[in-house]
């Protein structure tokens, strides 16, 4: 009973109502692609790039919002972000250009990264204890796979309702709403006395000059690939190459009539899916390599994505790639972020991982921006899917050499 309280503290469950709510709007995107798309008569790339630069600005925010919450205090750092977003999504809503969109995505990106993985998971980390810190990161994790599941859909519905520009509207006062809990996040500087005594400068030169730093960089960058190009593209793609759903199927009984239904409940499986498989890497960072992990992920994703584009497109298929992919979605977050604390010491985390998520947001950038310049090139999204197969094998193989043990000590005889 003591240890249960310990985990779930209140630190940890404002935590996953900030990230739950974060990524719930940022995961409904995808789903305005083609409302924005036949709106304004846009081509696919430059709603995409929108996307991408959102992705890219969530990145180069992460380690700015890390080190500002490392001076000024975490709970100043989310109220930052929250109202940066909110801006963001305001501004979106009143444009009317791709530019217009383009040049607002830059502060839903940043509101992101305020509110997002680089600050709370430091505030999580900090707060958790040495025996609970990989269980007490997945559960955060899992949480922003809780608002998928519910965010895309939620987009769909309230797009029956209303004009697109005003469920931008809703998602900005919903953000802002998150303000209001941030009196019950209250984390301690949980570090060791000599990681106290360590500047920012001295820990970030120490990092930058570890191999194994660099390599957790580079294999993060498939991840932000693979999970920014599904999340922005996948409804579009499944309304557009799955088949139709058969009347008195189990889908069809169950509500999803349309492709398009198929689409946003696809990302939401994916969500649902990830729950399970981010607390299962949670707590299995606890007793297994963190490294041998994150590399069986990165295989089984490759894997799973490489079989989905060979064999037909069909309901079916969508459905069972959507739960494969789920399982691994951001399984790698808690272990990555386990990973960076536990070779780095958790005085700099919020800093450190934030440049870490720099490679993953590249990658997102990437990810987007590609799907929709090669669907207006080739008019399909093959070329992009191969690609993800590739990075994922990388990222796989990179892992592999890491040194996982607090930087400074010697290797086990």
């Amino acid at each position: 009973m003591d240890r249960q309280a310990s985990l779930f503290t209140p630190v940890l469950l404002v935590g996953c109502l900030i990230i739950m709510v974060s990524f719930a709007v940022r995961a409904s995107f995808g789903v305005f692609q083609i409302p924005i798309a036949e709106d304004f008569g846009w081509l696919r790339s430059e709603f995409s790039l929108a996307i991408a630069i959102q992705n890219l600005a969530w990145g180069i925010g992460q380690p700015i919002f890390g080190a500002v919450a490392e001076k000024i205090g975490d709970r100043k750092a989310i109220i930052i972000g929250a109202v940066i977003y909110a801006t963001g999504l305001v501004l979106s809503a009143g444009a009317t250009t791709p530019f217009e969109m383009q040049s607002y995505e830059w502060l839903v990106g940043f509101g992101v990264a305020g509110t997002g993985f680089g600050v709370v998971l430091a505030v999580v980390g900090r707060a958790s204890s040495t025996e609970n810190r990989s269980m007490s990161l997945a559960i955060v994790t899992a949480a922003g796979s809780a608002g998928q599941i519910v965010g895309a859909p939620t987009a769909e519905y309230l797009l029956g309702l209303m004009p697109w520009q005003s469920v931008f509207l809703v998602f900005a006062g919903v953000v802002l709403a998150l303000i209001l809990s941030l009196p019950l996040m209250r984390a301690p500087v949980s570090a060791t006395k000599a990681e106290l005594e360590e500047s920012m400068g001295t820990i970030l030169k120490k990092a930058f000059r570890d191999p194994s730093y660099t390599l957790i960089f580079l294999g993060f960058f498939s991840c932000g690939y693979q999970l920014a190009f599904v999340t922005a593209h996948f409804p579009a793609f499944v309304t557009e190459m799955c088949g139709p759903i058969m009347p008195g199927g189990v889908l069809h009984g169950l509500g999803i009539t349309t492709t398009s239904a198929l689409g946003a409940v696809s990302i939401s499986l994916i969500g649902l899916a990830n729950v399970a498989g981010t607390l299962l890497a949670g707590w299995a960072g606890k007793y297994y390599s963190k490294k041998y992990l994150l590399a069986g992920i990165y295989t089984a994703r490759t894997l799973v994505a490489g079989a989905f584009i060979l064999l037909p497109i069909t309901p079916l298929t969508v459905i069972v790639f959507s739960v494969a992919m789920g399982s691994l979605w951001l399984a790698t977050v808690p272990l990555t972020s386990g990973l960076v604390a536990h070779i780095y010491g958790l005085r700099y985390m919020g800093t450190l991982y934030g440049i870490v998520f720099l490679s993953h947001q590249i990658g997102g950038f990437l990810g987007v921006w590609l799907g929709g310049r090669m669907y207006d090139i080739y008019g399909d999204y093959t070329m992009v899917w191969w690609i993800g197969v590739g990075v994922g094998a990388f990222s796989a193989i990179v892992h592999l050499p890491i040194r996982e043990r607090p930087l400074g000590t010697a290797a086990p005889a």
